[in-house]
Order: C-alpha cells, then structure tokens, then sequence
C-alpha cells in the first residue's frame, strides 16, 4: 500500500524549555520542578542539570538563523511556566522580561517564514506550586487556566498552533509511579492514578480544548508520544 502525507502536512522540529534555555534563575525566572529535582544531585546522569542547557536563552538568534537554515517551516518549542510566572499564578506576579523573552523568539521565528507552535506545559510545574501540592492538588485546573489564558491573551494574536500539555501519561507514570522524575514520588502501580494525578492533567487539557475561546486562537491539542515500528 502506497500513501503520502498531505500537501498541507507541516513538517518541522520541536524542543522543550527546561532542555534547551538555561538561565534558570536569570531575569526573574522562579524555580521549576526540574530544576530542584536536578539540582538535588543523584536524580539524572552524572548529576546533570539544565541551568545551562544549550544556553538558548542567550543564543535565541543563533538558534533562529540555525532553523532556517535547516529549511524548518514549523518550530515547536514549549513556554516556561515559572519564566512567565515565577511564583505560579498571575496573582503572584507577572515576569515581564520573561514574556518579552518569548514575544521575541515568537516573532524572531515569523519574521523568518517559520510556523510557531506552542507547548503550554513539558514537564517543568514551578516548584512553589509543588509545593502546594502540585498535580495532586485540586486547585491544579484553576493554576492551568490561569497560566493558559494569560498566554493565550499575550501570544495568541500571533501563535495559531497550540499544545496544552506534552505526554500526560509520562508525566503521571515517571513522577508520581517510577519516580524518576520530579517530584520523584515512587509507587508503582498506584502512583500515578493517586489523588488528582492523571485526572488532573487530563482536566487542564479537556477544559482549555472545550470552553477557551480567544477569536484569533487556532487549534488547541493535546500531545501524545507515538513509537512506530517497521519491517
């Protein structure tokens, strides 16, 4: 059988803030998960850690020109929760150089033909709503909405693709079951179905897909890790 992707298929490359920005705590940034889990030694290879990273943060017009050289017609690349909003919510304070950060890469890329899609979430909760409970909190929809909507409203005029959250079951099964990766909570095979957990992070997608609504907004979906294997 013989088939082909369509004449509109947006081929493109992707990445993820924690692993590419650095500058963890640079201009206003406030702690993610990762970077505490990292940071704690003896959670990731040779205790590495993303303060540094590719240093995209310091290099975003390098990066830039590096995809349009490649001929990349779509970027996906994820916004971080605790640059936009160092303490988690809006209420506790809007990182405005933070935002400029990727008003400027979203732009930079236009400027250049290159599509951006937007990863709202990929992996790096901020750690002071860990703190509060994290995924298992109940409040965890309303800390989602707020951080959307206020992305939506900045960015929105400009980004027509949009991901709420990037492999929720990785997220449920690593964090909260096998535990190797923040909040690093080992229980398997309850873990990841404890408390709010999987319902939680399934609730901020289904919520945001079905009843955001901003008049310049393109699609709103969700992202799921598919292995193909062939003979």
């Amino acid at each position: 059988m013989e088939s082909k992707f369509p004449d509109d298929f947006m081929w493109g490359v992707a990445s993820a803030a924690y692993q590419i920005e650095g500058a963890w705590n640079e201009d206003g940034k406030g702690a993610s998960i990762w970077d505490v889990f990292s940071q704690a030694g003896g959670n990731t290879f040779m205790n590495h850690t993303g303060n540094v990273a590719c240093d995209s943060y310091h290099k975003l017009g390098r990066d830039i020109e590096m995809l349009k050289e490649l001929g990349v017609k779509a970027y996906r690349f994820s916004i971080s929760w605790s640059r936009v909003f160092p303490k988690g919510t809006s209420a506790g304070g809007i990182n405005q150089v933070g935002v400029q950060y990727y008003n400027t890469l979203i732009d930079t890329l236009l400027a250049n033909g290159i599509k951006p899609v937007v990863t709202l979430y990929h992996f790096d909760l901020p750690h002071l709503l860990q703190e509060k409970g994290g995924w298992l909190s109940s409040e965890v929809v309303h800390w989602f909405a707020d951080y959307a909507a206020f992305c939506f409203e900045r960015f929105g005029d400009r980004v027509k693709f949009w991901i709420t959250i990037n492999e929720p079951h990785e997220e449920a099964l690593n964090g909260y079951g096998l535990g190797i990766w923040p909040p690093g909570i080992k229980q398997m095979p309850t873990g990841p179905y404890q408390g709010n957990c999987v319902k939680g992070i399934l609730l901020c997608s289904t919520i945001l897909i079905q009843n955001i609504s901003f008049p310049y907004l393109g699609p709103i979906l969700i992202a799921y890790i598919c292995t193909l294997f062939f003979e």
